[in-house]
């Protein structure tokens, strides 16, 4: 399949600056009003031609280009050599598994691409320095690594070859393209076969492969558990807690002060429940509800309050930066603090008295906040519901605490639709889930559906972290912006848009580009009418690689996605840092206190944001390895699925039910000589014109499944 562009962080700002200098440089001599420019780069609607104008405008500000006169401009003469002589720049290295690589740079307005001989001792995500060639009209730019600045990566997960009185490790990561060499002595006692985490140690200069040496031996591969360290490891994330952590947890006290209590708002007498997953142990959050004299419903949103537990700077706080979120693989939770924290101190279990950090609202019946509190109080949960049994009692009407759990779902419900109308755009996202044997061993794959309890907790996190974000964010005139955690998402651009609203018209779908709200619309209906068909899947990745992806931020933004002007996170403090320093700022600014220091907590920021994205590689992979397993002993055997994707190799088809996607390769399609039709999304016979087109339901047979490399292949049955 067609390689996945990457997100600049520069946005397209930063991309056309690049692309406007570019003409200057090839006319150093000629000047150029903002519309010659936008017409030299194709640049046909008002918007961007007003952007292009304010580029140019700041480029001759900051002395790139300089005003011959009014609106004219043309290169400075300083800046020549720029354009003439060599010209590096930095960036990160995405590696192919063929070992050639793209370089994404915020220096420049486009992938530079470095072919296989040219990527010197370069890895994966690594930061480089790199030659520019000079520009080939019609060509993409390309370049040489000459430096590695930065490695990114400390450890390999891999299996070891040994032979005779050296090693390789064979990295389980496609994306790290070359063996590592383990010399005799750095083995430390690992068999042939077994899966090892290894380090790099030393790349000299003229040796193909690095040299480096065995940390730790993870088992014999197919394993259950060696598989699931392995993608852990993979990650860089931890096994598990060292044990002067574990040992400075449980010195903390369980019992509650009544001096703490005195501090706190009381909610013990009022009715309090919280809705979960029937598998999770840590309960972040409850949900209080009580009906006012005056007919408006006051409804509590308690949150742990894990920052009455957690101090800044002590070790607990360190390691929980340091690993940012807790990760959810198939079988297993990896915590972001430890047990003792997550499970039981901070875990809002029934009928335990408990600390929370809640945001309190009074709702009409329309669901409009008419009065809202922040604080510190102390809870009592009088009952804790799974999911399913809360579906249960919403359909039927019927059922414990059923009147309650009506009305607030009623209330949520008002708050969702409302949200639409505003231009919130409904992604959805299917969840696979598993049967797992006590081995870990998959017995069954299934679809975890989003129903009206899922979307009701969701409603009221929604309303808590955006009232959050609104207190503290919303300024008065000349009041300066308090330093604050926000969870911004950014909108996508003009040319990510189109080229995603051209894929769905060839599909037979249409988008309306208008504003923001038609937009959310057109969005929410084009997934309602593919919901259930072959291009399903495709269609909603692809809308959401056209996204920004949602960060953490000290700048707001606002949230694109949600249709926020204000958004945080503030309710998952057990398994998120960014909503634990939410926690923090909060207390701080309603005691009173002065801004905290934004570069220390826009580092913090990135940080989290980077170890978000890890984390939902790592579950990604989990899944993956899960779903290969499963199909394991079924090879031979036939199911319906429908084609979710098209490359020139051959075709992705996905398994109805299952989502176990797996490639037919063209080779395999033995009644013809099949040929990608790149622009319509099919493969088509060259002599009998028989096509596969993406969303074709197609009968599959299971040919053969790689489990090191979690990758499933079949053919037509």
């Amino acid at each position: 399949m067609a390689r996945k562009k990457r997100k600049k962080k520069s946005g397209k700002k930063n991309t056309l600056a690049y692309n406007i200098l570019g003409i200057f440089g090839k006319n150093p001599y000629k000047t150029f009003n903002y519309k010659q420019v936008a017409a030299a780069l194709g640049v046909k609607d008002k918007t961007s031609k007003d952007l292009v104008d304010k580029i140019m405008i700041d480029l001759a500000g900051a002395g790139e280009i300089l005003e011959t006169r009014k609106g004219k401009y043309k290169l400075n003469p300083e800046k020549l050599d720029d354009f003439a002589g060599k010209r590096y720049i930095t960036g990160i290295v995405d590696m192919m598994q063929t070992g050639k690589a793209y370089i994404v740079s915020d220096e420049i307005g486009e992938d530079v691409f470095i072919s296989a001989n040219n990527t010197y001792h370069a890895l994966n995500k690594d930061k480089v320095k790199v030659l520019l060639f000079p520009q080939r009209k019609g060509r993409k730019t390309e370049g040489q690594i000459v430096e590695v600045i930065e490695r990114k990566k400390k450890q390999y997960v891999g299996t070891i070859e040994i032979s005779h009185h050296y090693a390789f490790v064979i990295p389980d990561h496609k994306s790290t393209h070359v063996d590592i060499f383990i010399p005799e002595n750095k083995q430390k006692d690992a068999k042939n076969g077994q899966k090892v985490i290894c380090k790099i140690t030393d790349w000299p200069e003229h040796a193909k492969n690095p040299f480096g040496e065995v940390i730790h031996v993870l088992g014999k591969p197919g394993e259950h558990n060696v598989e699931m360290e392995s993608i852990l490891a993979e990650y860089e994330f931890p096994l598990g807690f060292p044990k002067h952590l574990e040992d400075e947890a449980a010195k903390i006290n369980v019992g509650i002060p009544k001096s703490e209590i005195r501090k706190r708002k009381d909610f013990r007498d009022v009715l309090t429940l919280t809705i979960d997953p029937k598998d999770a142990k840590d309960f972040d959050d409850a949900l209080s509800l009580r009906k006012l004299e005056n007919g408006n419903y006051e409804v509590g949103i308690h949150i742990a309050d894990v920052s009455h537990y957690v101090k800044p700077d002590s070790i607990i706080d360190k390691e929980a930066l340091s690993r940012a979120t807790s990760i959810y693989l198939v079988d297993r939770v990896i915590p972001m603090l430890p047990e003792k924290l997550s499970n039981m101190l901070c875990s809002l279990r029934p009928r335990e008295e408990k600390l929370c950090f809640s945001a309190v609202f009074e709702l009409d019946e329309k669901a409009k906040v008419i009065k809202q509190w922040f604080g510190k109080t102390i809870i009592n949960s009088d009952k804790r519901f799974n999911y399913e049994e809360v579906q249960e009692i919403l359909e039927k009407g019927k059922g414990e605490l059923s009147e309650e759990l009506i009305t607030l779902n009623k209330l949520a419900k008002t708050l969702r639709s409302a949200r639409f109308k505003k231009g919130a755009i409904n992604f959805k996202s299917q969840e696979v889930r598993f049967d797992l044997d006590d081995e870990g061993n998959p017995l069954s794959i299934y679809i975890k559906e989003q129903k009206d309890s899922n979307k009701l907790i969701e409603e009221f996190m929604l309303l808590a972290n955006r009232k959050v974000a609104e207190l503290i964010g919303k300024k008065k005139p000349k009041e300066k912006a308090k330093t604050f955690v926000y969870r911004i998402h950014d909108q996508p651009t003009p040319e990510k848009l189109s080229t995603f609203v051209e894929f769905v018209n060839k599909l037979g779908y249409k988008l309306n580009l208008n504003n923001q709200r038609s937009l959310a619309k057109s969005f929410n209906q084009l997934f309602e009418q593919v919901a259930g068909k072959g291009e399903e899947h495709m269609i909603e990745t692809i809308a959401i690689r056209t996204m920004a992806k949602a960060e953490y931020s000290t700048d707001n933004i606002g949230h694109y996605g949600l249709a926020f002007s204000y958004y945080t996170h503030f309710t998952s403090p057990i398994r998120r840092y960014p909503d634990l320093m939410v926690h923090r700022l909060l207390e701080r600014y309603l005691d009173g206190k002065d801004s905290a220091n934004k570069t220390e907590y826009e580092d913090k920021c990135i940080h989290s944001s980077e170890m978000e994205r890890k984390a939902q590689e790592a579950e990604r992979d989990s899944v993956k390895y899960k779903q290969a397993e499963y199909l394991l002993d079924k090879i031979g055997q036939e199911f319906e699925a429908l084609i979710s994707g098209v490359s020139k190799w051959g075709v992705y088809a996905e398994i109805i039910g299952n989502k176990c996607e797996g490639m037919i390769r063209l080779k395999d399609l033995e009644d013809d000589f099949y040929y990608l039709d790149e622009d319509n999304y099919r493969v088509i016979g060259q002599r009998y014109g028989y096509t596969y087109k993406l969303g074709d339901q197609i009968r599959i047979r299971v040919k053969k499944i790689d489990l090191s490399r979690k990758q499933m292949d079949f053919e037509l049955a």
